[in-house]
């Protein structure tokens, strides 16, 4: 089992930035993917970023130039650069193991391990 914590949410102003923790803890392999997803109201919950173990990344391509994935041992971040109202939603981070690397997966189902998600407001 793993456990992830999400932190870092909160209100900011179109422009601006913010970035999210995960915290890992749990199973103590670190062969992981860690995934970000998002899901705006009365919207599904889309793909956002990820990193594999030896930090291969993969970014959908809304948020491209943008945002940056990256980790540290146990905790990942998302770094949102130059952020958009469009870029409101609960943000989640997920990991799913797996022994091939890359294979960068998007889709929800593909993750086992989910956070409780962390509120993200951008204002226009």
């Amino acid at each position: 089992q793993v456990q992830l914590v999400e932190s870092g949410g909160g209100l900011v102003q179109a422009g601006g930035s913010l970035r999210l923790s995960c915290a890992a803890s749990g199973r103590t392999s670190n062969r992981y993917y860690m995934g970000w997803f998002r899901q705006a109201p009365e919207k599904e919950r889309e793909f956002v970023a990820s990193i594999s173990w030896t930090t291969s990344t993969y970014y959908a391509d809304s948020v491209k130039g943008r945002f940056t994935i990256s980790r540290d041992n146990a905790v990942g971040y998302l770094q949102m650069n130059s952020l958009k109202p469009e870029d409101t939603a609960v943000y989640y981070c997920a990991a799913r193991y797996s022994s091939e690397t890359p294979y960068h997966r998007t889709g929800v189902s593909a993750y086992d391990y989910w956070g409780q998600g962390t509120q993200v407001t951008v204002s226009s």
